[in-house]
């Protein structure tokens, strides 16, 4: 970089002059003594050495690079306030040598952390902050917060703070906003949902303290809460019956399921028992209503076929008497039991079977329409004999 070669060539003139004044003082030393010795520090040769040597080295003071992530405060013994009005930002900027130097300020993200561990926070031991609650329980917060300073504001920081503000401003000003701002919620408060209401209030109030002194405030981070060891075991205890709590109640909702699918299995089984009994009952309504309708269907049709003819009805009794019967009762109005022996086509003897008369038979072949069938018997006397 240009300041830093001019700065070495700058050292380097100086080597090189106080060589050459040796050499210059030595040689007239071995000429003229020390007389001449001392007149050659005044000599031509070496006040133009002496003046090349001075030009490089206010050539390098009066240039100077600053960092992309610095900023500078240029202090300056000819201006009223003794520092310029405005920082230097990045770039090969000039100042005037001799009158003027440049104190340089990091602008980049920086993050401090107060843990309990030794091995994370900034400071080595346990540098987390105790705090006590508004029901006066001790918690212990480890918490980190990424600032920067306000390239606008370096001068500011500068003039108040200098390179002191993380120990005068930034870790002090953690501590009493986070000690103050936990005094407002109560130890269960903190332990639940609304850490993250303390860990928004905590930012808040912090990103307002940086910004009135020159500090931009880009995050605050709560990393860890850690109670006494009374309260936290208290809180596990209480945490274990609240899990038994739950889990009796799951159980008690499983067994509650398995009831409610008993019972449904129960109630669809009985549906379909009695769907099955109404759809047997369906059918057999059903059938009856056919058999019903058949019969009625069958009586009406008896019932036109004996208004055609009334004697069908004698017809069908004597159709449906039986082949073994050996008597008749004749529907007339003397009802008579006559032996029927040549109906029922035996050859028995005459003496043995009187048959009926021609008398009787023509009664009944004329009331019944059938036509008389003679039997290949012996013809009957002219008289019947009856027996009641």
């Amino acid at each position: 970089m240009l300041d830093q070669l001019l700065a070495v060539i700058a050292v380097l003139a100086w080597v090189w002059f106080v060589a050459f004044l040796a050499s210059v003082t030595l040689h007239a030393y071995r000429v003229g003594g020390m007389r001449q010795a001392l007149r050659s520090f005044v000599s031509f040769r070496v006040l133009v050495g002496l003046l090349v040597v001075i030009g490089l080295s206010l050539l390098s003071a009066s240039l100077v690079f600053v960092e992309p992530q610095e900023a500078g405060v240029v202090i300056s013994i000819i201006s009223p306030n003794g520092y310029r009005e405005q920082p230097l930002r990045s770039g090969l900027r000039a100042i005037v040598p001799l009158a003027e130097r440049v104190v340089r300020y990091p602008i980049y993200w920086q993050t401090y952390t107060m843990s309990s561990d030794t091995q994370e926070g900034s400071k080595t031991g346990n540098d987390s902050i105790s705090a006590r609650t508004s029901d006066g329980q001790s918690v212990y917060l480890d918490s980190s917060v990424i600032y920067r300073i306000d390239p606008n504001e370096v001068i500011r920081v500068h003039t108040d703070l200098q390179n002191r503000y993380v120990e005068d401003f930034i870790r002090p000003v953690m501590r009493g906003v986070i000690r103050t701002e936990v005094s407002q919620f109560t130890a269960d408060e903190i332990n639940s949902s609304k850490r993250k209401n303390l860990e928004a209030n905590l930012e808040e109030l912090l990103r307002t303290t940086f910004g009135d002194k020159g500090f931009t405030l880009d995050r605050f981070l709560l990393r860890n809460i850690a109670f006494s060891t009374q309260y936290a075991s208290a809180i596990e205890q209480k945490q274990v019956a609240e899990q038994d709590r739950i889990q009796r109640e799951y159980q008690a909702e499983q067994m509650r399921k398995l009831a409610e699918g008993e019972r449904d299995k129960l109630k669809i089984e009985a549906d379909g028992r009695a769907g099955a009994v109404e759809r047997e009952a369906q059918a057999k309504a059903t059938a009856t209503v056919l058999q019903a309708r058949a019969d009625a269907d069958a009586l009406r049709l008896i019932n036109q076929a004996l208004q055609r003819d009334p004697s069908l009805l004698q017809y069908r009794y004597i159709d449906k008497l039986s082949p073994n019967i050996q008597v008749m009762l004749l529907p007339n109005n003397t009802p008579l039991l006559l032996p029927l022996p040549d109906l029922t086509g035996g050859s028995g003897s005459a003496g043995d079977s009187p048959t009926v008369t021609p008398t009787i038979t023509d009664t009944i072949t004329n009331t019944l329409n059938i036509q008389p069938v003679v039997p290949n018997t012996p013809t009957a006397t002219p008289t019947a004999t009856s027996t009641r």
